[in-house]
């Protein structure tokens, strides 16, 4: 069983940055491939960025690219999401999502955990 709490959001003005924080129990977890998704209001949750189990693969969406940054520490059992740049339109809840296999996922299926999500709020 694995828990996952995020943590880190907040209300920013575009073209801001912020950190969002994973952190996830469990004495498997550097086992464990990681992913962030997002929920526009109205939306469907969508794929935001994945790394591997080591943390050697990223993958992104094309509409972070560029702007946001996925990184884990193993140590403190821990993923993070350096977002940059940041945009009206990246306002969404933030959910982080941790998978069984090694890889990098960008469905929501592939996921065998979710966390309760945070919520960011970009101002134009």
């Amino acid at each position: 069983q694995v828990q996952l709490v995020e943590s880190g959001g907040g209300v920013v003005q575009a073209g801001g940055s912020l950190r969002l924080s994973c952190a996830a129990s469990g004495r498997t977890f550097r086992t464990y491939a990681m992913g962030w998704f997002r929920q526009a209001p109205g939306k469907e949750r969508e794929f935001a960025a994945a790394i591997n189990w080591s943390g050697r693969n990223t993958d992104y969406a094309d509409s972070v690219k560029g702007r946001f940054t996925i990184s884990r520490d193993i140590a403190k059992n821990t993923v993070y999401l350096q977002m940059n740049s940041l945009k009206p339109e990246d306002t969404a809840v933030y959910y982080c999502a941790a998978s069984y296999s090694s890889g990098t996922y960008s469905t929501k299926g592939e996921y065998d955990y979710w966390g309760q999500g945070t919520q960011v709020i970009v101002s134009s």
